[in-house]
Formats: structure tokens, sequence, C-alpha cells
């Protein structure tokens, strides 16, 4: 079993981890319906407020993932610049100290809708301090409080959330017959 330190002190290792499955556990969802007209794109860094963008017909979703080994988060730091893409959101990813994913925790819009409205949040703090022991606000972030996300508990539910309804169909299969690896 992994120690808790394990995830202070790789936690860029636990968060690409973390969005690894995310991103593999949400294709198998959307493959096990049928749905395979879906893009997944990565931000080479994260300048605008995104880790990945998602889309699937006209609705695109700019995700930025926080993780935590709490069951529900606390204020979060959400980057203004998000507010600015199409269909922004926030998915909260409660870990187990073993990374086990879920239940998850949403703050966003419909699908093509926008952000909600951010500017009635203040900005959070730095988390690391200057010289002289200060820390600065982050001017370009606004810390949403918990209470604004709402619990998702599974990856349908969160793959709806996300694009909104999808179909019921099933895998693909060959003449008929399920995929067996071929």
């Amino acid at each position: 079993m992994a120690s808790i330190d394990m995830h202070s002190h790789h936690s860029t290792l636990r968060e690409r981890i973390v969005e690894h499955v995310f991103v593999g556990e949400a294709l198998r969802a959307l493959w096990r319906r049928g749905v395979t007209d879906v893009e997944i794109l990565r931000s080479e860094f994260d300048a605008h407020g995104y880790d990945l963008v998602v889309g699937r017909g006209s609705i695109v979703r700019h995700i930025q993932f926080k993780t935590g080994i709490r069951s529900k988060p606390a204020p979060v730091s959400v980057g203004r610049a998000l507010a600015e893409k199409p269909s922004g959101c926030v998915i909260w990813i409660s870990v187990t100290l073993d990374l086990d994913i879920g239940p998850y925790w949403w703050f966003g819009g419909a699908p093509g809708e926008a952000l909600p409205d951010l500017s009635g949040f203040a900005s959070p703090k730095r988390i690391g301090r200057r010289e002289g022991g200060d820390r600065p606000v982050r001017v370009n972030h606004s810390k949403v409080p918990a209470k604004h996300f709402r619990r998702i508990e599974t990856m349908d539910e969160m793959l709806e959330t996300l694009f909104g309804p999808l179909p019921v169909g099933s895998a693909p299969t060959v003449d008929g017959e399920p995929d067996e690896g071929a």
C-alpha cells in the first residue's frame, strides 16, 4: 500500500497517473456504449487553466483536473483563463492511497455552456512563501468553495455531465459476435 508521503513527494506523478486512468476509463465507458467519435488533446503546459481538451461532436470541454485523498474537495484554485474557453470545467477526483479513483466532483456548466462566473470568488494565495514569509495573491485565479462542486458517482454520469445524453448502444462487434481481442 502507498504511503501518504508518496502523495505529496510525487504529486506531479500522481496527477499524471490519475489523468491517464481517468482518460482510459472514460474511453472504455464510451467504447462500451458504442461511442467512438471522441477526441482527446493534452495541454503541453497549464498556462490557460486546463489540462485536457475532450471533444465529441459540437461539444468541446477544456478540463482542469484536481485530485485529492479527501472524500470531497477543499476550496479549489481555478484559473480565470478557463472561463474564456468554451465549456470549461473543473473535475476534482477523489483518490485512495493506492490511486483508485472516484467519486468525482464537478464545477462547470451544461454541455455547450461556459464555466459559471468566477468574478464573485476571492483570489487565493500562492502556496509558496516569499523570502519575507508572506504569500502573494494569485491574481489570475479564483478560490471556488467546495459547496459549488457537485458530487458525481460514476464515470457514466461524468460522461453525460460532460457531453449530455449518450447512446445506450453496445461496443462494436464483428459479424454480430462480441470482439474477443481479435
